[in-house]
């Protein structure tokens, strides 16, 4: 007499409640270790005031207001300068964009200046200055946008502000590509004294944003520190 084999036993599958059980407690689970051990953040790297200080030289320029202004009307002051042409098609906008946010976030600070020098002042007059810093709602007591002679201009930029600058070699060369030039920012001390060079913007190799990030934690600590001595 011939048997059938035994079939194998059946697998019990978990009720529908046991599996909502187990998710709620995974998820429970998940949500506890984020809130007990939250993601650590890189604190942004701060480089101590240089040893010896460059102090800015004398220089003498005329302000998008038509008056003039030299380097002692700022003594006093913790200033940010940059360098840029109103006619840039290239970084220039970025740069003044990010000196539009800190006169932003430091407007609660009477002691803080921005100053905006030109690489081109055959073309920015103190009225085309004066358009370029309406269109970034510049504070005319608190942001200074300077124009004079190329050469003491230029000088300043390469020689205190650490800058590179170089007219565009192609005389067809669009006016927006005049120059080309870098695009750091620098903080000035109440002594007058370079304080440090920052970026002026995010580049488009820094795909992560982090290098600029890193830069204006740097640059905020740099001012705040200026202003408290």
């Amino acid at each position: 007499m011939s048997t059938e084999p035994a079939a194998p036993p059946t697998r019990r599958r978990p009720a529908p409640w046991v599996v909502v059980v187990m998710l709620f407690i995974a998820v429970g689970t998940l949500a506890a270790s984020i809130l007990l051990n939250p993601p650590r953040t890189k604190p942004p790297v701060v480089e101590p005031p240089p040893a010896d200080p460059v102090a800015v030289p004398p220089f003498a320029l005329t302000e998008r207001s038509g008056q003039p202004v030299n380097n002692a009307d700022l003594l006093g002051k913790v200033w940010l300068g940059s360098f840029v042409f109103s006619r840039c098609t290239g970084p220039c906008p970025s740069v003044s964009a990010t000196m539009a946010k800190l006169q932003a976030d430091y407007a609660d600070k009477p002691d803080f200046r921005l100053v905006t020098f030109t690489f081109d002042p055959t073309t920015d007059t103190p009225a085309e200055l004066k358009k370029y810093a309406d269109h970034f709602r510049a504070d005319a007591d608190r942001w200074l946008f300077l124009t004079g002679s190329e050469d003491e201009l230029h000088r300043l930029a390469r020689d205190t502000f650490k800058l590179a600058v170089n007219r565009n070699a192609d005389p067809a060369a669009d006016p927006g590509k005049k120059f080309e030039h870098t695009t750091y920012v620098t903080v000035v001390d109440k002594k007058g004294r370079v304080r440090g060079h920052f970026s002026g913007f995010r580049g488009e190799h820094d795909t992560t944003g982090e290098h600029f990030a890193d830069s204006q934690a740097r640059l905020r600590h740099t001012i705040d520190t200026a202003l408290a001595e």
